[in-house]
């Protein structure tokens, strides 16, 4: 069950274009799990005009030390509520409710896993990847952004993976590319079992495409917007095939953010497909 802390604000730093906060959370260290989120308050509402909480993926935990327990949380200032946050400094108080969402399923016995992450949006991967390495797993990462000060996580998944791939669309660091340039040769080399990724809904889709092909499992962290973040306001659904195979609108703040590749309908995100359970008839009534 997530937990409501009010926690303070231990160190800003930068990293590229985004900012890593890390924040006292007692609680929620030992409850947390790779894909799960947090949200945050925006306090600061004179300024802001601001009060809905904002959503960040869980970068990293740190369950002991000087503060009781600390959370890792990589913020884009793209907007108000994130601009108010990355001026945090230390000692300041943040409003925090986690963790939230589904996390990352883990495999019971040691495969061969690859991380795909683009953006900031790969911020939880290094907290997979640990997870994995403890199960004696071998994992290798791709990680690709716009340009190189887009890119995150590059440093810390060289200490921990058997390989990382750098691509940027302009060739400033890297390969020149996608990601999902080099998924296929990075599949045949270490003999992939399964693919998790986190990034933007176009790379997911693409991802989650070639992982099928593959006859690979894959599991992906949707980026959906969301209001609340347990599951009330419902403007996070997208449509999910279940195991009998109907589709869903499921709620990725709830259902998710972690869904398998395969069962996310990537080209109907955004719509209510026809055929899903409880869809609109053209009169308007539910089916």
């Amino acid at each position: 069950m997530p937990v409501q802390v009010k926690g303070e604000v231990v160190s800003v730093r930068r990293a590229g274009r985004y900012h890593v906060l890390t924040v006292t959370a007692p609680g929620v260290p030992e409850l947390a799990r790779p894909g799960n989120f947090a949200t945050v308050a925006i306090a600061d509402l004179d300024s802001t005009g601001l009060i809905l909480r904002r959503a960040f993926s869980i970068h990293g935990v740190q369950s002991r030390g000087i503060y009781g327990g600390t959370i890792d949380l990589v913020v884009a200032d793209t907007g108000p509520g994130t601009h108010w946050l990355t001026h945090r400094r230390r000692g300041d108080a943040l409003d925090i409710v986690a963790p939230l969402g589904k996390p990352f399923a883990l495999p019971r016995d040691p495969v061969s896993c690859l991380l795909v992450g683009g953006g900031y949006g790969s911020a939880p991967l290094v907290f997979l990847a640990e997870h994995l390495r403890e199960r004696g797993c071998r994992v290798d990462v791709i990680l690709g952004a716009s340009t190189e000060d887009k890119l995150f996580g590059a440093l810390e998944a060289k200490r921990i993976a058997s390989t990382v791939t750098i691509t940027t669309d302009d060739g400033s660091i890297g390969e020149t590319g996608l990601v999902t340039d080099h998924m296929r040769a990075a599949i045949d080399r270490a003999g992939t079992d399964v693919v998790y990724a986190c990034g933007p809904m176009g790379m997911l889709a693409a991802v989650a495409g070639i992982a099928s092909e593959a006859g690979i499992y894959s599991q992906c962290a949707v980026e959906e917007s969301m209001a609340c973040g347990i599951g009330v306001c419902m403007t996070c659904v997208l449509p999910v095939i279940g195991d009998d195979g109907v589709t869903r609108m499921l709620r990725s703040c709830v259902e998710g953010p972690i869904f398998r590749g395969d069962r996310v309908r990537w080209a109907d995100v955004g719509t209510i497909p026809p055929d899903t359970l409880g869809a609109p008839d053209e009169e308007g009534r539910s089916r």
